[in-house]
């Protein structure tokens, strides 16, 4: 008996028609990947315009937008995957470290959860986080800390943080 199709999507494209996800044509092998790795949940495949060599994107088989759109039951094992991955990728590109991330809607290219693998070197010019690095004043802080540990589920709170961001620092404050 064939296994069932994985969820796809149609994704709107940038004039404005449909078509299916382009994460989802790979998973079903409509596209061609270079397949690393395969699961009853997840695929992962060399991304086409990598950072460095080896560089892996993880996907769930069934389309899910975000992070938090995949069902509880597999966030473990999706993340299992991705631990045994990373030290994969280190080991085999015979790099120091890696870099394991994801976007969630802005900044994400593909609109299908996706974990990028990356290893990584000393001195590789990938510079910790790509964008500046920031402060919070005492109160800001405190709204935002209040907010986030709210049990709301929505994680809305009558302590919203403050709609005027931290101040911006400068590098050389920045403690890693």
């Amino acid at each position: 008996m064939k296994k069932p199709r994985p969820a796809e999507k149609l994704q709107e494209t940038t004039d404005g028609q449909e078509e299916l996800c382009l994460f989802c044509k790979i998973v079903s092998r409509e596209l061609e990947a270079k397949i690393i790795f395969e699961d009853e949940i997840s695929m992962a495949f060399l991304d086409v315009r990598p950072l460095f060599h080896g560089h892996v994107l993880l996907v769930p088989k069934a389309h899910y937008h975000t992070l938090s759109d995949l069902p509880a039951a597999l966030v473990g094992p999706f993340f299992l995957n991705a631990q045994m991955l990373a030290g994969k990728v280190q080991q085999v590109m015979k790099a120091e470290g890696s870099f394991v991330a994801m976007n969630n809607v802005v900044s994400q290219s593909v609109a299908h959860l996706h974990v990028h693998i990356v290893p990584r070197r000393k001195g590789d010019g990938l510079r910790g986080f790509f964008w500046p690095r920031l402060r919070y004043k005492d109160e800001e802080m405190l709204a935002t800390h209040e907010a986030l540990a709210s049990p709301s589920k929505s994680g809305a709170s009558k302590s919203d943080p403050p709609k005027t961001g931290p101040r911006k620092i400068d590098p050389s404050e920045t403690v890693h």
